[in-house]
């Protein structure tokens, strides 16, 4: 698990934003705590891609972090707008847009304020290693549901909470292998499978798959499997017509 987003809610911990605030300048070094979401990341893309329509799409990251998934997805195809809470991430990224010649609609804001001012306008919505930051998950279900138009595409990625999620994004990744800051992550906020799709269900969204992510911190390779038990994405949709 990496913490490459920040919780983009109103009600969040300050002290959340500040954990990510404090790292951001290091957040495009592929080789510093940000490793695995660099590794991560074209797996991420990948996902996405494969499974909706992103040459011409309106799309959203909530909680982009430095960057990263949003450079993917528009170069991609993808009309991107990505959101933080933390000013120091969303300088990071644009400066690192801006020598990419990438243009991306980076905002240091809440989700909250983005859907009441642009309402159910976004054909894909992603939300990747965010959920478990935020006081509310449901809730910032509901919100990233609110963005999308109906037809459209949810993609999130968290930690499942379970024994061996502790022991690997926790004991190991933190303490360990020291590939994460330590406290980077709280056990009580991982969030189940189940869990996600009930508040999807909630938020007026179809689940239609649920993937492990696997990260082997030794060769770097990561891989989608059938076992969500640490790291998993989550593919939902608004039902609706299909986005044109």
């Amino acid at each position: 698990m990496s913490p490459g987003s920040t919780a983009a809610g109103v009600a969040v911990d300050p002290a959340e934003v500040a954990k990510f605030d404090a790292v951001a300048h290091r957040f495009w070094d592929p080789e510093g705590e940000f490793k695995p979401l660099h590794a991560l990341n074209p797996l991420r893309a990948a996902f996405v891609a494969g499974r909706c329509r992103l040459q011409g799409a309106r799309a959203v990251d909530v909680g982009c972090g430095g960057g990263l998934l949003a450079e993917a997805l528009t170069r991609s195809g993808a009309q991107m707008t990505a959101i933080d809470l933390s000013a120091a991430m969303i300088d990071v990224a644009r400066l690192h847009a801006e020598g990419a010649g990438l243009s991306i609609d980076y905002r240091q804001q809440p989700a909250e304020a983005l859907a009441a001012a642009s309402g159910p306008t976004f054909d894909v919505v992603t939300c990747m290693e965010m959920l478990e930051h935020v006081p509310d998950p449901a809730v910032m279900l509901r919100t990233l549901a609110a963005l999308l138009r109906p037809g459209g595409d949810l993609f999130v990625s968290t930690l499942n909470r379970t024994p061996k999620a502790f022991a690997v994004a926790i004991i190991g990744a933190e303490y360990l292998a020291r590939l994460l800051p330590r406290g980077t992550h709280e056990y009580a906020k991982f969030i189940r499978p189940s869990e996600i799709a009930a508040a999807g269900r909630a938020a007026g969204l179809e689940c239609l798959e649920i993937a492990g992510l696997h990260y082997n911190p030794v060769t770097g390779l990561c891989t989608l499997t059938r076992d969500p038990s640490v790291n998993y994405l989550v593919h939902l949709r608004k039902p609706g017509p299909a986005a044109g």
